[in-house]
């Protein structure tokens, strides 16, 4: 199932084991957004495709919270035979509808994405999924029926973060991804069913939010729902859920502040800053739009900051000599550029990119990585997410300044903290309000929780809290033996 330059008529969705024609009266354009033209369509979902996907999933779900936990293993490494079988498909298929550089695709969208799943052997044969405490046995078994929606930035990566996991625990799934890069989702079925999982236990249906995303969060046989996405969805999901008292996982934006401290090698920080905000074209949840640097060092960070993000080459995604791709739509780059016009007309200065067109671009949906000077706390550039390259620079005063600033923000998402004393850099960073922060540049850690706080959400993905996430506990009080004492209180009946 290898992209291709023709435009491919879908009109399926996967339910119940197999490919079920949509009821859906309309598609829906798969645009490159490297160059504007459509490759796809796929079927815009209904509430009764969702309905059909549901049914299925509840079907299927006690089956499959029974099946012993090396059977489940023994599909997980099926899949990953399979996963690694479509590598390149896969990155060619991200690349299309996603806009990633061709190395991209393959190291991170894909390469991740497979360590990811990959990580999930070794946690689910390692899992307590029971435990003795006194006279209980605590066991940990499916929460049931998993509602997973996922958004198109790094969509193979937030797949396999939320589907592995739950189906490791035992949870039936219906996969909803994003209209805008459905693209591998339908790879990622084929997939899931060359591995041999039984009918229903995983499901996919295309479709927009408002329509198949929310029947999937107000439908009341779903028991839990993960998403990934704005946070105005986020709030429409857990609304939707909260009518049936689903469990709901939600992570959200960002606006995650990179701390220089006084004593760092300021060269180092903010150049691994401006390569962090460029990552994936700056469409990341966990980018570090806010570079926090000393005021007496100001000017000299603004200038490696601005000289680092022109040196970044903005072009075709399959050229090999491209570093950054196109954002994903039209509507993306209209957004993207209003938020530096903002910039500009509030009175941050512009030291690097810009709104306008790119040269030699005359189609895509490309900007520069941009980066601002002179931002501060009150201006819209500081408060607001703006998914792409655009970086606000900002100065403060002493370190107690700088942790009231990183913590000035809605959101909890990530971070980064940098110096000379990795000490200080832990003690500053166990103060900043965040559900991640690196140090001195420490790498992102598949085995780690990932999530946030505040606006960007609750619960977390990857590691042993990703399988604990999708688990409901259940304590089972046994008899008490002869001569042993009972751990709590007896209960009696009143005379």
């Amino acid at each position: 199932m290898t992209a291709t330059a023709e435009v491919r008529t879908l009109t399926s969705q996967w339910i119940g084991g197999e490919w079920t024609p949509s009821d859906a009266r309309q598609g829906i354009a798969v645009t490159d957004p490297s160059d504007e033209t459509t490759i796809a369509t796929v079927p815009a979902g209904t509430e009764s495709d969702m309905r059909r996907a549901i049914a299925a999933a509840s079907g299927a779900a006690e089956a499959w919270a029974q099946t012993p936990v090396a059977q489940r293993l023994a599909f997980l490494e099926r899949l990953l035979i399979g996963l690694d079988k479509h590598r390149e498909d896969l990155a060619e298929t991200i690349t299309s509808e996603v806009g990633a550089p061709t190395m991209l695709a393959r190291r991170l969208h894909v390469g991740m994405a497979l360590g990811i799943a990959e990580s999930f052997v070794d946690i689910t044969r390692n899992f307590e999924f029971e435990r003795r405490v006194g006279n209980s046995l605590v066991v940990r078994e499916a929460a049931g029926v998993v509602g997973a929606i996922t958004p198109w930035n790094v969509p193979l990566i937030l797949a396999l973060q939320k589907i592995v996991p739950a189906l490791m625990a035992g949870c039936t799934v219906v996969h909803k991804p994003s209209e805008l890069t459905p693209l591998h989702a339908y790879l990622l079925a084929e997939i899931l069913a060359e591995a041999d999982l039984p009918p229903g236990v995983f499901n996919m249906v295309v479709g927009e939010g408002l329509t198949a995303g929310a029947a999937l969060a107000a439908h009341p046989d779903v028991d839990l729902l993960s998403f990934t996405g704005s946070v105005r969805a986020g709030r429409e999901v857990a609304r939707l859920a909260s009518q049936h008292l689903a469990q709901v996982h939600l992570e959200l934006g960002g606006k995650s502040a990179s701390l220089v401290l006084d004593d760092a090698d300021l060269d180092s920080a903010v150049r691994a800053t401006v390569d962090q905000i460029c990552f994936n074209s700056g469409q990341a949840c966990l980018q570090w739009s806010r570079l926090l640097v000393p005021a007496d060092r100001y000017d000299e960070a603004l200038e490696i900051a601005a000289q680092t993000a022109n040196n970044y080459r903005v072009g075709p995604p399959r050229a090999e000599d491209t570093d950054l791709g196109p954002l994903v739509s039209a509507a993306a780059l209209e957004r993207v550029r209003g938020y530096i016009n903002t910039g500009i007309a509030e009175g941050a200065r512009l030291v690097a990119g810009g709104p306008e067109p790119v040269e030699g671009l005359p189609v895509g949906h490309y900007v520069r990585p941009t980066v601002f000077g002179d931002v501060t706390e009150d201006m819209t550039l500081a408060r607001e997410e703006v998914f792409g390259p655009v970086l606000s620079v900002m100065r403060y005063e002493d370190e107690q300044d700088a942790i009231r600033l990183a913590n000035n923000t809605a959101y909890g998402l990530h971070g980064s903290v940098w110096s000379g004393d990795v000490d200080r850099a832990q003690r500053v960073a166990r103060r900043i309000r965040t559900g991640q922060v690196d140090i001195n540049g420490g790498p992102f850690n598949i085995l780690a929780p990932f999530g946030g706080v505040k606006g960007s959400g609750y619960g977390r993905e990857c590691g042993v809290e990703g399988l604990d996430g999708f688990c409901a506990v259940k304590s089972l009080q046994l008899p008490v033996e002869e001569n042993a004492e009972p751990v709590g209180p007896r209960l009696r009946r009143a005379e």
